[in-house]
């Protein structure tokens, strides 16, 4: 005897009525959606970064040691220097430095220059040569214009005669 199900093969006054396909459909588009959104995130992402941090890993690794040896100078040295940054009155960016020995005689014989480095993008870093402000003997300043708004590195370093004498890397932010 065969058995019969009251159920309509359409729903009565338009009812929706969730079937297997449809399903099927949701899950299809879902998965669709987040391949297209992880898609877009890998083009942005590989376009905006270069990749290249050191062109040698190595070669900085074998340079570490002498790296700390330099901080561990330096921190001996005793030098109070002193940075501040801010917008010049044509948008660009100035680079302030104060110089001192561990007395607090300004400091002689040593040439600073800063690098205003891009978060994202290297070709993007700004160059600073910190000159002595005249009629001081230990204010050094330094202009950089086209620095956008934002987040960027600073880099100062100040050389002697027998090579760098002095390395400071901050964080400074640009309105």
């Amino acid at each position: 005897m065969p058995t019969t199900l009251n159920t309509p093969e359409k729903p009565e006054g338009g009812e929706f009525r969730l079937t297997g396909r449809h399903v099927l459909y949701i899950l299809i588009g879902a998965f669709a959606l987040v391949f297209a959104v992880n898609g877009y995130m890998i083009f942005r992402a590989v376009g905006s970064f270069p990749g290249l941090v050191t062109e040698s890993s190595f070669r900085d690794s074998q340079r570490f040691n002498g790296e700390i040896a330099a901080a561990r100078a330096q921190a001996e040295r005793g030098w109070q220097v002193d940075v501040t940054t801010s917008r010049s009155a044509e948008g660009g960016a100035l680079v302030a430095l104060t110089a001192h020995d561990r007395e607090g005689r300004p400091l002689t014989g040593v040439s600073f220059h800063a690098v205003l480095q891009h978060p994202a993008d290297r070709s993007r870093d700004h160059r600073l040569a910190l000159t002595l402000v005249a009629g001081t003997s230990d204010r050094y300043e330094g202009r950089a214009e086209g620095v956008t708004p934002g987040k960027w590195g600073l880099m100062i370093e100040g050389d002697g005669s027998t090579g760098r004498l002095y390395l400071s890397q901050n964080t400074v932010y640009f309105e």
